[in-house]
């Protein structure tokens, strides 16, 4: 399979983490490409792009805090030739400035790429800054790509793979220390996912996306010693979703379960549902995120175990799928250092 990894391109737990890597891969690009402009909306140093404004000051513009507006001045400056990267928070990204970003980039396809940092319960500041609803809008608007990746190489890659892609973009970020879960022979591919664990002989297929990626490797880790046998998908890209691999990821498994930082309702586990169900006669499927409820303030971590984003709740719910007795298997926590990372 040609979007199958080696093992060498996925790490192993605890993963490393680095800071910036979207800012340092849309630096790098700017200065090969002149067109490239940075637009941001008083959140430039929480979306890297301070690296932008002090490096090329006449690539970068700072609209204020004014979300509707910006996405009128994209449009204007992608009329014009530019191609051009929108950054503020994803609530801000897509929420606010929903009709203009409907009406002024996505009805005339132009090119820009709006990037959406502190995705889904990664924010501690409750439902107004928690986009756990951006997939679902962005996914209903025609020709929008929509893209969730995993990890650092992941957004490095991303960056130059929009910035390539004709038509407009969403991408989700996890803001701050981002884990390195891949090494450099990792390719990120916009039309296809690509399997992370694949044994043949496989119990239960575990797709995920963004942050929710190294959860599902952990949850399999977990699985195996239990004598389950789990395939994880990364889907990083849930629009257009990879239909060929999501059917044969479901093909000859038991059990089918989604992951991701966003709610049931119309990311994901909604993709992917839509496929099996169009495709007829495929395994039982269960969806992972948040439930249909808005959040609250809090930490990350009590969020994420909170609303069962966590790995012990994708053990119980594969377990459970699969109609296994007794007590789903102990998903015991990874030891982090500084630097380090581990899912919840």
């Amino acid at each position: 399979m040609t979007n199958d990894l080696r093992s060498a391109d996925l790490l192993e737990p605890p993963w490393t983490t680095t800071t910036k890597p979207y800012g340092t891969a849309l630096l790098e690009l700017a200065r090969e490409r002149p067109e490239v402009i940075a637009l941001g909306a008083d959140l430039t140093r929480q979306t890297e792009t301070d690296l932008v404004r002090d490096a090329l000051p006449d690539q970068f513009v700072n609209v204020g805090m004014s979300e509707q507006h910006l996405m009128g001045v994209a449009g204007g400056l992608a009329r014009a030739g530019r191609c051009v990267f929108v950054h503020t928070f994803g609530a801000f990204a897509t929420r606010r400035p929903f009709e203009q970003v409907a009406l002024q980039l996505a009805y005339p396809r132009l090119n820009v790429k709006v990037i959406g940092f502190m995705p889904g319960l990664s924010s501690p500041g409750g439902p107004s800054h928690q986009a756990v609803d951006d997939v679902a809008l962005m996914r209903a608007l025609p020709g929008m790509l929509v893209c969730d990746v995993a990890d650092a190489t992941e957004v490095r890659q991303a960056v130059r793979l929009l910035a390539d892609h004709d038509g407009p973009c969403y991408l989700r970020l996890k803001r701050g220390e981002v884990p390195v879960l891949f090494g450099p022979a990792h390719g990120l591919d916009l039309a296809r996912a690509q399997w992370l664990r694949r044994s043949g002989a496989d119990d239960v297929a575990i797709l995920a996306s963004g942050m929710l990626v190294a959860t599902a490797l952990r949850a399999a880790d977990a699985l195996a010693a239990a004598g389950v046998a789990a395939t994880v998908v990364n889907v990083p890209v849930v629009k257009p979703l990879d239909r060929a691999t999501v059917l044969e990821a479901a093909s000859g498994v038991r059990a089918v379960v989604t992951a991701e930082n966003h709610s049931v309702v119309g990311g994901l586990g909604s993709a992917v549902a839509e496929v099996l169900a169009e495709e007829g006669g495929g395994p039982p499927l269960r969806r992972i995120g948040v439930l249909d409820t808005f959040a609250r303030a809090s930490s990350a971590p009590w969020l994420f175990r909170h609303h069962g984003l966590d790995v012990q709740t994708v053990v119980a719910t594969a377990w459970g799928a699969l109609g296994r007795p007794g007590t789903p298997p102990p998903a015991d926590d990874v030891a982090v250092e500084t630097g380090q990372y581990a899912p919840v």
